[in-house]
Formats: C-alpha cells, structure tokens, sequence
C-alpha cells in the first residue's frame, strides 16, 4: 500500500478568518500541474511515464505484479504464435527441388528454403497446409545462394558422402549471422517453422574440434532466433543431446532411427506430445514390399514416411504409425 504524503498527515485548518487556499489545495494543484507536464514531455518525447515519477498518490494496481514483468527492456515474445505440432502429424519432406506436388494429403510439408519461393508457401497455406522450410545449418554448401559471403577460416572437413558440403565452426560469428539471416528469409517467405541439419558436427570428422557442448549452444541459439521471430523449430538428428535440448524444440526430423536401432532416443518427444517427423530410406525405393512396411513403419506414434535418399517428390507415408 503507498504511503501517505508528509504534507496531508500534518496539515491543519488556518485558524485566521482570513479567506485563504488551503495549503494542501495548493499542493494539489501544483501536483496536478507538475503531472499534466511530466505527461506532456512524455509524450513530446515518446517515452512512457512511470506513475512511481507521479507526485499524486495514487493506488498502484500492478502492484502485485513481479517486478521483472514492469521493468523488463526485453520485447514481450509471442510465443502464442509458434505453431506446436501435435504426434501423428502427417507430413511429406521434398529437397530435391523445386515442390513439384503440392496437392498431398498430408498435414505439413518440409521444403528447401533456397528453392521455393513465397508463392509456394502461399499456395500450401491456402490448403490449410503448414510449411518447414529446411536449410543446413551446419555445412558449408558451395551451391548455396549465400556461399560466398562464409569465412573461409569456417570452413572444416568435407562430409562424407556429399560432395559440396563442408562442416562448419558454429561458435563463428560469421556463421551465426549469416544463419540468423536465413531465418529471417524464412519469415519472409511465410514459412511456420525451420529443420535446421548437420547439427550433429561432434558425431563426426568436422576438423574444427567440434564437441557436443558446442552442438547444444548452436542449438540453443538457433532455437532462440527462430524462437524470436515466431518461428517453429525442430531437431534433427542428434539424439546425443537430445535430453539437453528437447524442452527447446517443437518436433524432432529423424533420418534411420530404424537403420541405426535409436528410435528409443526419440520416444520422449512423443510423451510430450511433440511429433517425430521420422523419414527411412529403403534400398528398394520406390518399390516398397510388405517386408519394408514391416520393418520401417514400426516406431509407434512416429509420423514415419519411406523416401528415396534424394528426397525428391516420391513418398510412400507408413499409415497408422
């Protein structure tokens, strides 16, 4: 409760007939000017007034409001924005190119950041579909539109088996910015959330010295700046810090958890009632046999599609997973 003014506690009435104002009229008065200034100034400079500043004694009904919500300079986030997926969601992942099929029944798409434009995404959200817009955010890719503006000095040791790519130094500034970049390219597209890959640089020969700490600070940064700009985020791969990282994220993408006998790994993002955007690649793709069904589509509650390794338009989505 505020304190009473010093003024009003020890004033007592003139006791000369003479008419004169009251002082604590006058204090009143001199209280009121000073506020309608104060407020005037205020606005002339575009700053909010603080009623702590105000001489009037007025009750403070925010009082009960901790003081880290009223004095915060940090912008409020609209977390009530950021799409959270729910398990069973269907889906459909195509990087190969270009989206060619737009027209699945499926619940959410995972397309390429770089090759798809605002239109597209327009054109899924007028299905009432929700899009992930995928880009590397762990490997230098010598085709990607940003390429040349990576310090050389980030660049690590190629990644096996795709040629292009090279791990990147994910505590570099350099980095950090130019991914902050794609995330703001993935507002400008529309997309709902990001599947940001090659996270998981510590599981592998990247030649920058690369550990698992330096895996969850990237990660815990990416999920911040996507976090900040309303978008979505999920893991990929990376079940090592998984435990450290999942309280983060919005969904995990999962490649093989099958091939590599982890889908265990994965099973609490399910029991938070996140989804699992789980995709296999079965050497007999596109031709799919009862025994691929039986060995892939398995992890219950994952939402699980076979795929070719390129990932191209072709799907075969495992039903009732």
């Amino acid at each position: 409760m505020a304190a009473r003014s010093t003024a009003d506690a020890d004033f007592e009435p003139a006791k000369t007939p003479k008419r004169s104002v009251p002082t604590h009229r006058i204090t009143l008065v001199i209280c009121i000017l000073e506020t309608i200034t104060i407020i005037a100034l205020a606005i002339g400079l575009g700053i909010g007034l603080d009623r702590r500043h105000s001489c009037i004694n007025v009750p403070d009904q925010a009082e009960a409001t901790p003081a880290t919500d009223r004095t915060s300079s940090t912008p409020t986030k609209r977390s009530s924005k950021i799409w959270q997926p729910t398990p069973g969601t269907t889906w459909q992942i195509e990087l190969q190119d270009p989206l060619a099929n737009s027209k699945l029944n499926v619940a959410v798409y995972d397309i390429d950041l770089f090759n798809n434009t605002a239109a597209t995404v327009s054109t899924l959200h007028a299905q009432n579909k929700k899009v992930i817009c995928y880009f590397s955010a762990g490997s230098y890719e010598d085709w990607s539109p940003d390429h040349d503006r990576f310090d050389k000095s980030t660049i690590g040791n190629p990644l096996k088996d795709w040629p292009g790519e090279w791990w990147l130094d994910t505590n570099s500034k350099n980095v950090r910015k130019l991914m902050s970049d794609r995330l703001d390219l993935a507002v400008q597209k529309g997309c709902d959330g990001v599947d940001p890959d090659n996270v998981d640089a510590y599981d592998n020969d990247n030649g920058l010295n690369l550990k698992v700490s330096d895996a969850v600070a990237y990660v815990t940064f990416l999920a911040t700046e996507a976090q900040a700009r309303n978008l979505s985020i999920g893991l990929k791969n990376a079940g090592t810090i998984l435990p450290q990282v999942e309280s983060l994220m919005q969904w995990a993408v999962n490649e093989q958890c099958v091939e590599y006998d982890e889908c265990e790994l994965f099973e609490s993002f399910i029991q938070h009632g996140k989804p699992v955007f789980h995709v296999e690649y079965p050497e007999s793709a596109p031709s799919i046999s009862m025994q691929d069904v039986d060995k892939f589509c398995n992890p219950k509650g994952f939402s699980t599609v076979l795929k070719k390794l390129n990932l191209d338009e072709w799907v075969y989505e495992c039903a009732g997973s």
